[in-house]
């Protein structure tokens, strides 16, 4: 990772955005994006929502392609759950 910048724009590493929205009053949902297309989407979801005792779904948009959604704010653990 030494040779790595994350500010690069030239490389061509694809970004996963792990973001949390925060839906009515203090409830907060948490989309995963930019994962690779050739990877099963699906598979993933569920063993998060299985992992981390959360609900959450796949949805396909045309401009962003397959978002996962999790309920709560799961960003650490969707963090760890991809990269660590």
């Amino acid at each position: 990772n030494a040779g790595l910048d994350a500010f690069d724009d030239k490389g061509s590493q694809r970004k996963v955005h792990i973001r949390v929205a925060q839906r009515s009053g203090r409830k907060n949902i948490t989309t995963v994006q930019g994962l690779d297309e050739d990877l099963d989407i699906a598979k993933i979801c569920r063993a998060l929502k299985k992992i981390y005792a959360c609900n959450g779904s796949v949805s396909k948009t045309a401009d962003m392609g397959q978002v996962i959604q999790l309920q709560g704010d799961q960003r650490e653990n969707v963090k760890d759950f991809l990269f660590g």
